[in-house]
């Protein structure tokens, strides 16, 4: 079964929460429209689980999934911005004029944004790509979204 393991500042994760529980979801963009084009083909409608590594969170960055959430699906950009604007953006997002004003292709939706606990974290070294044999390296770090086999 797919999942998606996606790197997202923890900046963006920690404003996030917050618009996730008003709004019931939360948007984040990508330029990676392909990945998510293939996980809409391959989930069929269902929710699909988000395994989340906190990038940019320090020096002593863990290399693990350590949030959650369930992927609700996609929507394209408009003149480079989230066609409902900034309800379903962290308000973080705010403080780079370009992260919504034409610099994602796509924005990707999540619903039930929640940090877990440590002893729920994931090694990203324990995540094998989609359709893979092997599982990444012990230090491996995400640069984008990629599909991974639920782990």
């Amino acid at each position: 079964m797919v999942a998606l393991l996606a790197p997202i500042p923890i900046g963006h994760l920690d404003s996030g929460l917050a618009v996730c529980a008003a709004e019931g979801k939360v948007a984040f963009g990508s330029r990676s429209w392909e990945v998510f084009r293939e996980l809409d083909a391959a989930r069929k409608g269902m929710p699909v689980d988000v395994y989340i590594y906190a990038s940019w969170s320090g020096p002593q960055e863990v290399r693990a999934a350590t949030w959650r959430a369930v992927y609700v699906g996609h929507v394209e950009c408009i003149v480079g911005a989230h066609p409902a604007g900034m309800r379903f953006r962290p308000p973080s997002t705010g403080q780079n004029e370009s992260d919504n004003a034409g610099h994602w292709a796509v924005f990707w939706e999540v619903r039930d944004l929640r940090r877990v606990d440590e002893t729920e974290f994931i090694p990203t070294g324990q995540f094998t790509g989609h359709g893979k044999r092997r599982a990444y390296r012990d230090n491996f770090a995400p640069e984008g979204p990629l599909l991974v086999e639920h782990p």
